[in-house]
């Protein structure tokens, strides 16, 4: 019998996110009781225009075979203090892991914050993350076994094509990160956009779509069915049950 490709795998495990979710409840985009991880975007001017910094994951553990970008969960030594902001310590942590797994310094002061995730609330791995990006500093690659197999300079529509080929193996964050990047023109334009917008905060809801999975963010119509402009043409969601995904935002 044929192994699970990282695709396959990835497709289940979304799937099976959409089972095990249930409604959000006040208080779980802030709950202290998940863990916390860092994500740190990585850009750099191209021939091509902006390119981002994508790893491959070895095969196994959580996100098996998948291409994200360079962090890590939070840990006790990235706290400075008991009441220390949760997005200060992230960043912290997000310098920390970049370094482990590429061997890239980062300097904190140089991270803009572009996003918080958090997963669908009932899933069995749900870890609220903090997305932030940088341009990239000097050096070169060196990679950590443990933490990835290959690296890649890439335009982030041309990630986003391979993966609607099945090329590569994307989750929603990085993929709706990357989407987002890909209508800069040069890093300088990239990085300024985030300061102006503010974070953007990703509350996850996951349900059941024709083709399969969807999941739905706060700007979305049919995110809280009860409310009172449920019935309105307001999208922002992504359709991952067949490929290539499909996004929708309105403007």
């Amino acid at each position: 019998m044929p192994q699970p490709t990282p695709a396959d795998r990835a497709v289940r495990v979304l799937a099976d996110a959409v089972g095990q979710a249930r409604p959000r409840l006040t208080g779980d985009a802030s709950d202290p009781g998940i863990p916390v991880a860092a994500t740190v975007v990585l850009v750099r001017d191209g021939a091509e225009g902006v390119e981002v910094l994508l790893i491959e994951r070895p095969d196994r553990g959580s996100f098996a075979g998948a291409w994200v970008f360079p962090g890590g969960k939070i840990d006790d030594a990235d706290r400075l203090a008991a009441d220390e902001p949760e997005e200060d310590t992230a960043r912290r942590a997000g310098v920390r892991e970049t370094y482990e797994e590429t061997g890239l310094v980062v300097d904190p002061d140089a991270l803009v914050t572009l996003s918080c995730w958090d997963p669908p609330p009932g899933i069995a791995l749900r870890i609220r993350t903090w997305f932030f990006v940088a341009a990239a500093p000097a050096g070169e690659l060196a990679l950590s076994a443990d933490e990835a197999v290959a690296a890649v300079w890439e335009p982030p529509a041309s990630l986003i094509a391979r993966h609607g080929r099945g090329d590569l193996t994307l989750y929603p964050p990085t993929w709706v990160t990357l989407h987002e990047l890909s209508v800069h023109a040069d890093v300088a334009s990239l990085l300024a956009a985030p300061r102006l917008a503010g974070i953007q905060r990703f509350e996850t809801v996951a349900r059941r779509g024709g083709d399969g999975p969807v999941l739905l963010w706060q700007d979305d119509a049919e995110y809280d069915p009860g409310a009172a402009d449920a019935a309105s043409a307001s999208r922002h969601r992504l359709e991952i049950g067949r490929l290539p995904w499909r996004y929708e935002r309105s403007a």
